[in-house]
């Protein structure tokens, strides 16, 4: 467990951070943006929580949980560990997230047409988490072009975003109580 005695360090106070191995970099470095927008994703399903109970809670619990995790495994770039074994997202983690997924939407009504975020107040945090989280993966890809990026890290967040839409439809009467776009209605 990590053990906070100081909040503030004046580490940071010239524009720096320190990556999980000990190296310095500009606080607007394309790796610390995907771990900020990892971290800003998981305060998005903090606000959902506070709309959700029993399975589906316990659900986003586990979620924010490795939510850290893809935190860790991205500041620690592949080949820097400081010590043997950095914490990565596993291809468990993945599959969780497919099975939790694909037990969903077996109970959900057809797609008709494209969904405007919303509905009920955990739908519509789940939404606004969602694009949070495919930012991220947007952040994460651009820096996998560079600079190493566990595969499974990726494949994480990929599912998560579809996790996240069809938690929004279960949330929202399964799919019943879902927004959906009418293309051209207000012309």
């Amino acid at each position: 467990m990590v053990q906070l005695t100081r909040i503030y360090t004046r580490g940071g106070d010239k524009g720096e951070t320190s990556l999980g191995t000990g190296r310095r970099v500009p606080k607007h470095d394309l790796r610390v943006e995907a771990y900020g927008t990892v971290d800003e994703a998981n305060a998005a399903l903090g606000l959902a929580r506070l709309h959700t109970t029993g399975d589906d809670d316990a659900m986003l619990a586990r979620i924010q949980n490795d939510l850290f995790d893809l935190g860790a495994d991205l500041c620690t770039p592949e080949g820097e560990e400081r010590r043997r074994e950095a914490l990565r997202v596993t291809d468990t983690q993945v599959e969780r997230l497919e099975r939790e997924i694909d037990a969903m939407n077996a109970r959900l009504a057809p797609l008709r047409s494209f969904i405007l975020p919303g509905g009920s107040p955990a739908a519509a945090h789940l939404h606004y988490a969602r694009t949070v989280v495919r930012r991220a993966e947007r952040q994460m890809t651009a820096l996998a072009a560079s600079e190493p990026v566990t595969s499974a890290a990726i494949r994480y967040v990929n599912r998560l975003s579809d996790h996240l839409f069809v938690m929004a439809r279960h949330l929202n009467g399964d799919g019943g109580n879902d927004v959906l776009w009418t293309p051209g209605a207000h012309r």
